[in-house]
């Protein structure tokens, strides 16, 4: 996972609907652009980034590409903040004290 690809591609916030209206189902670029009040090579642009850093996948069905949201690489991203929280090393303590 490149992290900082992850990240920045997150820091938007047009990039962040984008992925929550995903997370409803899977769209077309238009059915994209139609949710916002921006040009359509801006919303391809966004997408872009969001493909870069595998946040959505895109495929070819007929003459639409499709797009949905890649959800292991937001789990990868959900892990590794719970590491630098320490949660995960809890959650280990709090297992092996339980199993005795």
């Amino acid at each position: 996972m490149a992290l900082d690809q992850t990240l920045k591609a997150l820091d938007d916030p047009i990039r962040r609907s984008i992925l929550n209206l995903l997370k409803q189902r899977s769209m077309t670029v238009q059915e994209i652009v139609e949710c916002f009040s921006i040009s359509q090579p801006a919303i391809s642009r966004h997408l872009s980034v969001l493909k870069k850093a595998d946040l959505i996948r895109d495929e070819r069905h007929g003459k639409y590409i499709v797009y949905t949201l890649n959800t292991s690489v937001l789990e990868e991203v959900i892990l590794w903040m719970q590491d630098l929280k320490g949660e995960r090393y809890e959650r280990q303590v709090v297992s092996k004290r339980t199993s005795r």
